[in-house]
């Protein structure tokens, strides 16, 4: 029997085809200049390639000048490159981000981080949006982002997901911890114990523009008690580690707070904690304490650190979930809520005095 050889058309169409169906190119193929430039071969093999291509109905000629659109049969779902724009660094190493990224690589999909993250993007819009030009995605997925990145990310082409954040009223798919319900909780909590300094000490995208809906709740809930809010309550600060001590030196100059709800566990927990030690304040004793986020090394903490805990599966398998649809084609802004409690642990005893 003869052996068949292919022409080096069909040769790169085969190679072409591969990149396909691993997702290696979302929307539409590169033009045939940079294809050739990264094939090594001449203008003409790549429009005989796609030529092939075409004619196999995995991509859609539509006109002079225009790149071809990869076109999926209907309802099947091609593998994509998922790119995680994470907070910080921290969350690259966190269980349930480990277990995110071998869902997707089980489903098909490649997931990787992006180069930088939002806190080393200094979470300025314009920076993160110079990083996704440059950055090679089929699907996105934003950690703990800002209004206004969220903002812009729902306009994009490319499918995005929020993965926490501030994504309330936004066209995005997102799942996250009901932390609303848990600021209400926390805060009956304290003022049942005589409570009436209440301070929560939050990162910029949680007070700018405008108080997230957590601290709107938070606030909210102390009014209906009679507390008078106010800055005292949601203080601002210069952001950086200056500001930040400037800022606890100032709340505990004239009226401490007699609890405080910390909401970074990575970057603000261990800074209070080391300047109410230097203030010789005791925890709960002189001070109460809650972090609004779980954290591994919090179990390590001896008293254990009171703080909000939420089952992750639900959100990972929402993320699966999202994944799958947007990969076949299919538009998914679903935004969903996971149920949230309050682990009481050591850090929170009654106020040495109210008012």
């Amino acid at each position: 029997m003869g052996r068949t050889f292919l022409t080096i058309a069909e040769q790169l169409a085969a190679e072409l085809r591969s990149e396909l169906v691993r997702g290696r190119w979302g929307g539409s193929l590169p033009g045939r200049k940079p294809l050739a430039e990264r094939y090594g071969v001449n203008h003409k093999t790549v429009e005989a390639a796609m030529v092939l291509l075409e004619a196999e109905g995995l991509l859609e000629n539509q006109g002079q000048g225009r790149k071809r659109r990869v076109v999926l049969p209907r309802n099947a779902s091609m593998p994509m490159r998922v790119c995680i724009l994470s907070y910080d660094r921290n969350d690259r190493r966190l269980p349930y981000m480990i277990e995110l990224q071998h869902l997707l690589e089980e489903a098909g999909h490649t997931p990787f981080f992006t180069d930088k993250t939002l806190v080393e993007l200094k979470r300025k819009l314009s920076r993160v949006q110079r990083l996704v030009a440059a950055t090679e995605a089929d699907a996105w997925i934003v950690c703990a982002g800002p209004k206004d990145v969220l903002a812009w990310f729902a306009e994009q082409p490319v499918p995005a997901f929020a993965l926490f954040g501030r994504r309330q009223g936004l066209p995005i798919a997102s799942a996250g911890p009901d932390q609303s319900t848990a600021m209400v909780a926390i805060a009956e909590q304290f003022i049942s114990l005589g409570h009436r300094r209440i301070v929560q000490l939050v990162m910029k995208e949680r007070r700018y523009p405008e108080p997230g809906d957590p601290e709107r709740h938070l606030l909210k809930t102390l009014e209906s008690h009679g507390i008078r809010t106010g800055p005292y309550n949601l203080p601002d600060w210069e952001e950086g580690p200056i500001g930040f001590q400037t800022l606890l030196t100032s709340l505990f100059q004239v009226s401490p707070p007699s609890a405080l709800i910390v909401d970074d566990p990575t970057t603000l927990f261990a800074p209070v904690q080391q300047f109410l030690q230097r203030r010789g304040l005791r925890v709960p004793e002189d001070v109460s304490l809650i972090i609004t986020e779980p954290h591994p090394y919090l179990d390590w903490c001896r008293p254990s650190i009171a703080h909000v805990v939420w089952d992750n599966r639900p959100i990972l398998r929402r993320m699966l979930r999202w994944a799958g649809r947007v990969s076949r084609g299919q538009r998914d802004v679903q935004q969903t809520l996971t149920p949230t409690s309050i682990y009481a642990g050591g850090t929170i005893g009654p106020a040495r005095e109210s008012g």
